[in-house]
């Protein structure tokens, strides 16, 4: 196994994809988030409202603009003009926050980086908006879940 961003030399380099296949790339991404039960007990109707406003439903919004904007953030990531970013909240019997952004994209390349950001920027809002309430949250993990579309399929077991 070789490391693609790097080039002959070890110097850091972008992947040429211009021979690849154009093929859809679907990829899901998930972070978790555990922001205990003071802020937890806030919970009504699947949202928590703060001062700033709704925690999940500007979580969301900032999952999508972050995937929208992977290219600028990871440095030798390639722009793409995604199709679809879907980011949904739920929170799961533990009483964790779990979030889950699918991307897709009709392309040369994969989509697991803007599915990855969306799901961590999504966190990190969440983060934002609940700190002045505790400084006990803890961003859990963030992993990819699958994808679909190039040379291998994955499936997280």
């Amino acid at each position: 196994m070789s490391l693609t961003h790097l080039d002959v030399e070890g110097n850091p380099s972008m992947v040429d994809i211009s021979a690849k296949a154009v093929t859809k790339r679907v990829a899901k991404a998930r972070s978790i988030v555990v922001l205990g039960d003071e802020i937890m007990n806030l919970l009504e109707n699947n949202e928590i409202n703060t001062k700033k406003g709704p925690v999940f439903q500007t979580a969301i919004i900032a999952g999508v603009m972050a995937a929208k904007r992977t290219g600028e953030l990871i440095p030798l990531c390639h722009p793409l003009g995604l199709e679809n970013c879907q980011v949904e909240i739920k929170v799961n019997e533990a009483r964790e926050v779990v979030i889950e952004c699918t991307a897709s994209v009709t392309g040369k390349t994969g989509i697991e980086m803007e599915a990855l950001t969306g799901a961590s920027v999504a966190a990190l809002t969440i983060y934002d908006m609940c700190k002045a309430m505790s400084q006990q949250i803890v961003i859990k993990e963030t992993r990819l879940i699958a994808k679909s579309g190039g040379k291998r399929d994955f499936v997280s077991p």
